[in-house]
């Protein structure tokens, strides 16, 4: 999918529902939170990695690196959801890597991250179920891992 217009700078710049862009990924906050330049603090859709701050959760702490490791420094292509940002005011974004993967599908297929569809963005919710199952049938990350 092809990255659209270039959003404005600032921390609430650019997250509007279905919005794209490319953006410089400054900071990883956890396996499923980064900072980008464009939009500051942004959530990635569709993917619930295991917490790493306050009760850090069994294979937090591999996701959170996995996606220092794939992200940081690097610059992405996103899509703003429907609803551009959650409860926190961070922009809620699908990411795709300058090769053209997913990188939220990557997380789920890499045993990462859970899917979590939360309405109305849901765009690419069956596909993130499937590649869990997947993941869960080959016993990557967090399926082998975890209780």
């Amino acid at each position: 999918m092809a990255a659209g217009g270039r959003p404005s700078g600032g921390p609430s710049g650019g997250a509007q529902s279905g919005s794209r862009g490319t953006a410089l990924v400054t900071r990883i906050v956890d396996g499923d939170t980064a900072v980008l330049e464009k939009l500051g603090k942004s959530r990635f859709i569709g993917v619930d990695t295991p917490e790493v701050h306050g009760r850090a959760e069994c294979f937090g702490a591999q996701a959170s690196a996995f996606a220092k490791r794939v992200l940081t420094g690097r610059r992405i292509r996103y899509s703003v959801g429907m609803a551009p940002r959650d409860r926190y005011g961070r922009a809620l974004i699908y990411v795709w890597l300058q090769d053209g993967r997913s990188f939220n599908e990557l997380l789920v297929r890499r045993g990462y991250a859970r899917p979590l569809a939360i309405a109305p963005n849901v765009r690419y919710a069956s596909l993130l179920r499937q590649r869990a199952r997947e993941a869960r049938a080959d016993g990557h990350g967090l399926w082998s891992a975890c209780p």
